[in-house]
């Protein structure tokens, strides 16, 4: 075969560190502007981007050059400097540690799409934690509770 042809879609879930609510509405547009910036330098396809002040989603249409934990490191690496170097919070922003990367089927990009659009309705009724076990669940994906969402006295909420 001469060219290469791929349809990757993934579905990207990462919190901040303790799940502190440190994302405010007045530049949560800019940094969502510039975490696409990030997933587009690296030549992928952001197909939607939306979040909640502890929390962002995404939908990328992945190329096949680039590792998703490469994707995920850079995101969160160039992201927290942009906050930072912005002084976007009063103390010092970091991501949680790792992500939820979840593998999304062509006829399920609408739906879940329509989901990362809903974010802050969906919260109403929710927690970050429910619905990130959920998630999980639901995909297949074995965890031990005592490695995620962690608050900050490192115990599980």
């Amino acid at each position: 075969m001469s060219n290469t042809y791929t349809q990757i879609h993934i579905h990207f879930v990462f919190a901040v560190k303790y799940r502190l609510a440190l994302i405010d509405k007045k530049w949560q547009e800019e940094l969502y502007k510039y975490i696409t910036g990030i997933i587009q330098n690296n030549n992928h396809k952001l197909l939607i981007i939306n979040g909640v002040a502890d929390h962002v989603h995404l939908l990328i249409g992945m190329r096949p050059t680039q590792s998703i934990s490469d994707l995920m490191k850079d995101t969160k690496q160039f992201s927290s400097k942009w906050i930072n170097d912005n002084k976007k919070t009063k103390s010092r922003f970091e991501w949680q540690e790792g992500y939820g990367a979840f593998s999304i089927g062509t006829s399920d990009i609408d739906r879940v799409a329509k989901y990362i659009s809903n974010q802050e309705e969906h919260h109403k009724t929710t927690t970050f934690k429910n619905e990130y076990l959920r998630l999980l669940q639901d995909f297949s994906i074995e965890y031990e509770e005592k490695y995620i969402l962690k608050n900050q006295n490192n115990l599980m909420v």
